[in-house]
């Protein structure tokens, strides 16, 4: 196995003269990529998850939505290219339209712009079968060559865990801030704690932490039902100094809402918090 196989990505304790090291001028930091000459974006913000299945995506999209109904103009790049799943949400099916030096976003109902692989692949249903370095070079495209038009909020989906694509975003693309989606499992606090260390390791700034899949009311009486058990959000918070910024319950309405193709029809105020802390980037 090669030196450049063995690669760890951080350029101050590594001698090898690779086409990493080459582009960014011999500065480890400098792998920031350009936005199209034509884009307009002030704040990005990560959603991530270490697991998949907790409701990134989801998180996504609320917060895109909520950020829309303040009066900003939000966008979604979702960059989850195996599992893209934002179209959907929004229900988009058309394909992106492009110019000869660029694409072009979707844009929802409500005026949110949506870039995804679902929405350049002839068939939405095909999957996607590509190695992890074009997959990551996709993702940085949809920065590059995407025409991002006066957006102040982009929340870029991404892939669970803590590999290339992750970590190509946290290199190329300039993250403001990311959200930690996590769920009640004990298991989960775990890989959190993966998730949250790769983004200290990448300084970024972790904004807080949102549960999904919290608890269920019962329709009959309104008792709080911990499906998964009793939550260790606050515990997990605690340990890494994090803010908890919502707990979203299993809710079939937002669930089918979100099936349906109208989630910027979701009515519910479980990310209020959240999506206050985001507007206030633009202050600082």
């Amino acid at each position: 196995m090669s030196d450049i196989d063995n690669c760890t990505h951080d350029c101050s304790t590594c001698g090898v003269d690779c086409p990493s090291r080459e582009a960014s001028g011999n500065n480890p930091a400098d792998f920031l990529e350009e936005p199209h000459q034509f884009s307009s974006i002030k704040k990005v913000i990560g959603v991530i998850s270490g697991k998949g299945g907790v409701g990134k995506s989801m998180v996504s999209a609320l917060l895109a939505v909520l950020l829309n109904r303040m009066g900003y103009k939000t966008a979604v790049l979702d960059a989850d290219i195996t599992g893209p799943s934002i179209p959907k949400m929004f229900g988009l099916h058309g394909k992106a339209g492009a110019t000869d030096s660029a694409l072009l976003p979707v844009s929802t109902k409500m005026g949110i712009d949506i870039m995804s692989v679902n929405l350049l692949l002839e068939d939405e249903t095909s999957p996607v079968i590509w190695r992890g370095p074009v997959i990551a070079g996709v993702v940085k495209q949809f920065w590059t060559d995407v025409i991002w038009e006066d957006v102040d909020f982009m929340f870029v989906d991404m892939p669970p865990g803590t590999g290339d694509v992750p970590l190509t975003i946290f290199q190329s693309l300039p993250v403001d801030g990311i959200v930690v989606v996590t769920s009640p499992q004990e298991l989960v606090s775990m890989i959190v704690t993966k998730a949250v260390a790769m983004a200290k390791m990448m300084d970024i700034p972790i904004l807080g932490i949102v549960e999904n899949m919290s608890y269920a009311t019962c329709p009959d009486c309104g008792k709080r039902i911990n499906i998964f058990g009793e939550s260790k959000l606050e515990d997990t918070a605690t340990k890494h100094g994090l803010e908890v910024l919502a707990q979203i319950p299993i809710n079939p309405t937002l669930s089918e809402a979100s099936d349906q193709g109208l989630i910027e029809l979701f009515d519910g105020d479980w990310l209020d918090i959240a999506a206050a802390k985001i507007e206030s980037m633009l202050d600082k």
